[in-house]
């Protein structure tokens, strides 16, 4: 398997309430900068998103892109790519853990090949950019007014 990047930040909310915002893709253009169009393409029996497509743009990358999403229990996502214009695969996960009565320690977890030869570090730098936004922003988010937003 291709190495991974991964990274963790805390955040003031219960474990459900950042799930919260994590299963809300209608808003990522809202809070994730990257995303500019989110679509839901089919649901699981439990109405949860199985494949999402979205519309990014992180300046010199700009993609359409479906993934596959896989729920564990309450406190982990998982998703793997369907298609893409710009990438070969995308892994990725967020797993989160209580550590207290309104905390949650969240980790993403990403592994990405692009279509373009790319030296291993500039890509893991990459990833690593890509987490710490995710996460900043999604603690942003969370901590104010989840999924009903700002």
């Amino acid at each position: 398997m291709a190495e991974h990047t991964s990274s963790s930040i805390t955040i003031e909310a219960a474990p459900a309430d950042v799930m919260g915002v994590i299963a809300d893709f209608a808003r990522y253009p809202d809070w994730t900068g990257e995303v500019k169009e989110a679509e839901v393409l089919k649901t699981d029996d439990q109405g949860r998103a199985e494949q999402v497509r979205l519309v990014m743009d992180a300046g010199a990358i700009k993609d359409d892109q479906t993934l596959a999403y896989t729920w564990t229990g309450e406190n982990e996502v998982s998703w793997t790519l369907v298609k893409s214009q710009m990438l070969r695969s995308l892994d990725g996960s967020y797993v989160l853990k209580p550590t207290g009565p309104a905390t949650t320690e969240v980790t993403y977890l990403l592994t990405v090949d692009v279509k373009i030869p790319m030296l291993g570090m500039i890509k893991r730098k990459a990833e690593k950019v890509i987490i710490d936004r995710a996460l900043a922003g999604l603690k942003k988010r969370v901590e104010q007014g989840g999924p009903a937003g700002a």
